[in-house]
């Protein structure tokens, strides 16, 4: 099953993942794709948001994602020729970074890498026999609209489900829900919009788990 977790900016779509997650990893499901905390600064009372890591799965290996747009401005590392530029985004990413990450998934997808081989990082496992989830944190402007960007990490999904990784996660802003449903649908047909709730969190781990306990009731 691929479930898009979707909202509007700002609505703890990826803290809500990041729990999710944490709680499959200690159940032994295996994980791997990347997740995108942002990086927060305290302002006054609140918090003030100035970039974006990529945490890749599993490994834990962080990458530097991306820094507000006007403070990558200001810095005088603003890339008027970067891909996140050139398609007028609020945050500033290097291409450098955007293209470690998509190696990334290159990697992933290279044999489509069975869960016997994920268990290292801060998602290490017990149970490497289980089926897995990919986790793609997020998919944006650039991936469904331009072509550009993850595009390794859109083409894995757009592989659809197998015996090893039979469900996925991918973060869509609420406005592209529909271009990512036309991309992927056909490949999983079973496509669910979820948010950043305590139902959506149950949906996620009845999937997940109940075929964690039909392999293990096999072995």
């Amino acid at each position: 099953m691929l479930f898009i977790l979707t909202g509007e900016i700002q609505t703890g779509k990826t803290r809500w993942l990041q729990g999710v997650l944490g709680d499959l990893s200690a159940c032994g499901v295996p994980l791997r794709g990347v997740v995108a905390p942002g990086v927060w600064t305290r302002v006054g009372r609140g918090f003030e948001k100035l970039g974006i890591d990529n945490v890749l799965l599993p490994s834990g290996e962080v990458v530097h994602l991306a820094r507000r747009r006007d403070l990558a401005r200001a810095s005088g590392c603003l890339d008027a020729c970067g891909q996140s530029e050139s398609a007028g985004l609020g945050w500033a990413m290097a291409d450098d970074a955007l293209d470690r990450v998509d190696a990334h998934f290159v990697q992933l997808m290279k044999g489509d890498a069975s869960p016997a081989d994920v268990g290292c990082g801060d998602y290490a496992l017990e149970s490497p026999l289980l089926p897995g989830l990919t986790v793609v944190d997020e998919l944006g402007r650039l991936e469904l609209l331009r072509g550009r960007g993850l595009v390794h990490a859109l083409e894995l999904l757009e592989r659809g489900p197998s015996a090893a990784w039979p469900h996925a996660i991918a973060v869509v802003r609420r406005d592209l829900v529909p271009a990512a449903r036309e991309r992927l649908v056909g490949a999983w047909g079973d496509v669910v919009a979820v948010g950043p709730d305590d139902e959506s969190a149950s949906m996620v781990w009845h999937a997940l788990l109940r075929d964690a306990a039909g392999t293990v009731a096999g072995l």
